[in-house]
């Protein structure tokens, strides 16, 4: 498929009017939703400029309020994206400690999200054969992070730091388009929470000042199918553990 026509398809400012309402989300986009998972193998497959314009333009019709579309994503390629990469990894292996520029986790985290957790990680490391006494294994797994997993797009996702919750709240739909813009193309993905710890390092490779915060990364690309990490499955809770009705 040409650059062009992927475009074409991606880049559509209106839905068709619903005929209809349905109990059900479409065919199509269920079967998005449920097949889109953190990816952490790649094949060396390039994916084109024009390519990831155009589903960055579908990305951008997310949500947004008064449309102020908030935060932005950077390209890191070549010698500059090597270079990153090899300070992440040096920091992280010689446990430099950085305050991130926002809080992701709750404290105390609470047992039912400590559960999911937990889950979560045994999948990962499962898939992988890495048992729970295995640091080395662990900490070489979590340290790809910082090497994008070795995917053909690296991004880093910033916003500026006098957003609230609201322009990060604004700004997730956005990654959310993207990575499902990008599983509509057959391209897989994976959102790298781990950048954001160590957001100065990453300021000074990208030419940022402080009033730039980091969110994170992602990484982007065909997945491979034969990796084992690839393998991985995380479950979601049902409606009835996060929905209610009053009145």
């Amino acid at each position: 498929m040409s650059d062009s026509s992927v475009q074409d398809r991606l880049c559509i400012e209106r839905a068709p009017s619903a005929t209809h309402l349905s109990s059900e989300p479409t065919d199509a986009y269920a079967r998005l939703a449920r097949e889109r998972r953190s990816t952490r193998a790649f094949l060396p497959t390039p994916v084109p400029t024009d390519t990831l314009r155009a589903l960055l333009a579908t990305a951008r019709w997310a949500p947004s309020g008064a449309n102020l579309q908030p935060g932005a994503f950077i390209q890191i390629q070549g010698d500059a994206r090597t270079r990153l990469c090899d300070d992440l990894v040096s920091a992280w292996q010689g446990g430099k400690h950085e305050r991130e520029d926002y809080e992701y986790f709750p404290h105390p985290l609470p047992m039912t999200l400590r559960k999911r957790q937990v889950a979560s990680a045994q999948a990962l490391y499962g898939a992988l054969g890495v048992a729970r006494d295995d640091r080395a294994g662990r900490d070489a797994q979590f340290e790809r992070n910082f090497c994008f997993f070795d995917a053909p797009v690296a991004l880093m996702v910033t916003i500026d730091r006098n957003f609230g919750p609201g322009g990060y709240m604004d700004l997730g739909m956005t990654i959310y388009g993207l990575m499902m813009a990008a599983q509509s193309q057959g391209l897989a993905s994976c959102a790298i929470g781990a950048m954001a710890s160590f957001p100065t390092v990453i300021r000074g490779h990208l030419g940022l000042d402080e009033r730039t915060n980091i969110v994170c990364g992602i990484a982007l690309g065909v997945a491979d199918p034969k990796a084992p990490v690839n393998g991985a499955r995380t479950t979601r809770c049902a409606p009835d553990e996060f929905f209610r009705q009053v009145g």
